[in-house]
């Protein structure tokens, strides 16, 4: 690919493909990463509601985690199906479909009034957003080619943390303000509110996203030709790859597997931070709900930065491999500072900021990576197979922290575990190969 770029034909023409390349990057991802704010807003609201919810409903910590959990168990067995389909219908009706079934069902979190119930409906959450997010991984490498992507995707992944940014704020001023509204608690008017973004996205979907580059309306033909051009010579390089052959050929992908356990980690951490961040938050004694959604917005402004500069230092300097490492090692660090200076809130404050920074960059770039070995049925296989089943660590993360603090009273072992499972991750990664990270 690179001598293909580097040819005289394309040589000529690299002012011209920054720009469209621009072009394409401002059409698609603020729209992409709205989306994925809503989406994340109402897969994680629950943090939020958590600290009144519980105490309303007569939920014990164990029962939250064991339900923020099984999000992910409706998650694994809907994503790869959700995945194949995407690539038949085509992403618009996909990733529609999404948000506008999430948005309904997390609205109806509001009325929930037993554990059976709450379960129910996280795995629902679950199943309705499966495919969502590997969807727009695979929707990525339609438009960007690998020496572009992992700035891509890092600012899709921001919206993680810009999700917590905005919705931090938002929910503990919601929570604060709304309590009593029409006889409704704070936390039911928070899950009303938050699910109507996703149902408006949703719908604008169908009208303002592409499938593909060959009819995007808003490029010229050369556009589309020169985009087009440089993704099929980028294809050509994995044709020859097995993995990319099938289902079953993916499935017997050594790479894939490693990739799904290093992904599992990153759940884990990412998963560990968002799901108990305001309950860490709470207890530096910052105030009310309003006051902890302020300061937990702290460190998701933190990683929104820090996430997008690591993804471009990556595309820059064309590796992956310490680019994900140095991630881990700070959930490790940041998790660990956070209970050893629990006693002084600035400290603790900055510590889970440093954790928050790692366990969204993990993320961001961990998904640079298949792209580089798969490709085709491959590629759409190989990345829903490596969020679902990695993503089997949201599953873990907030309901050991749950028991554990069931148990001791304190989220301080929780937290532990979950620096050491970084830790893990970062072993992980040195064993792949600089030949397959560094393309």
């Amino acid at each position: 690919m690179q001598a293909t770029l580097n040819s005289p034909a394309y040589a000529g023409q690299a002012p011209d493909r920054n720009a469209v390349y621009r072009k394409v990057a401002l059409h698609i991802m603020p729209f992409l990463m709205l989306c994925y704010v809503a989406a994340y807003l109402d897969r994680i609201n629950i943090g939020f509601a958590k600290l009144h919810m519980l105490n309303d409903l007569g939920f014990s910590d164990a029962v939250y985690g064991l339900g923020a959990g099984l999000f992910f168990i409706g998650y694994l067995i809907f994503e790869v199906p959700s995945n194949l389909l995407m690539m038949r219908i085509g992403a618009k009706k996909t990733i529609s479909r999404i948000m506008i079934l999430w948005g309904i069902i997390s609205a109806c979190f509001a009325f929930v009034e037993t554990p059976t119930q709450f379960y129910v409906l996280r795995f629902l959450l679950g199943a309705a957003e499966a495919g969502f997010y590997p969807g727009v991984i695979l929707y990525l490498t339609y438009w960007f080619p690998a020496n572009k992507r992992a700035k891509m995707v890092a600012l899709f992944v921001g919206a993680v943390p810009l999700s917590g940014m905005i919705g931090a704020p938002l929910s503990g001023a919601i929570i604060e303000w709304g309590h009593g509204a029409h006889s409704l608690a704070g936390w039911q008017w928070m899950f009303i509110i938050e699910a109507v973004p996703s149902l408006l996205l949703g719908l604008l979907c169908l009208k303002y996203l592409a499938d593909s580059p060959a009819v995007a309306g808003w490029l010229t033909k050369e556009e589309r030709e020169l985009v087009e051009g440089e993704l099929e010579a980028e294809r050509d390089l994995t044709r020859h790859d097995k993995s990319t052959a099938s289902l079953a050929a993916t499935l017997k992908d050594r790479r894939v597997w490693k990739m799904t356990s290093i992904c599992f980690c990153s759940a884990i951490c990412s998963y560990g931070v968002s799901f108990w961040l305001p309950t860490l938050v709470q207890q530096l004694n910052v105030g009310d709900v309003m006051h902890v959604g302020l300061y937990t917005a702290v460190p998701f402004t933190a990683a929104f930065v820090v996430m997008y500069l690591i993804g471009r230092s990556s595309d820059r300097m064309r590796e992956r491999r310490w680019h994900l490492v140095g991630p881990f090692t700070c959930v490790c660090v940041g998790l660990i500072g956070s209970v050893w200076f629990h006693g002084s809130m600035g400290l603790a404050l900055l510590s889970l900021t440093i954790a928050a920074v790692g366990a969204y960059s993990t993320t961001s770039m961990l998904f640079t990576i298949p792209g580089l070995f798969l490709s085709g049925v491959g590629m759409a296989a190989g990345v829903a197979m490596i969020n679902c089943f990695g993503g089997l660590g949201g599953f873990v993360s907030p309901y050991v922290v749950g028991v554990v603090k069931d148990m001791t009273g304190s989220t301080d072992n929780g937290v532990i575990f979950i620096a050491c499972v970084a830790l893990v991750g970062a072993a992980l990664t040195l064993t792949l190969p600089k030949k397959l990270v560094n393309r």
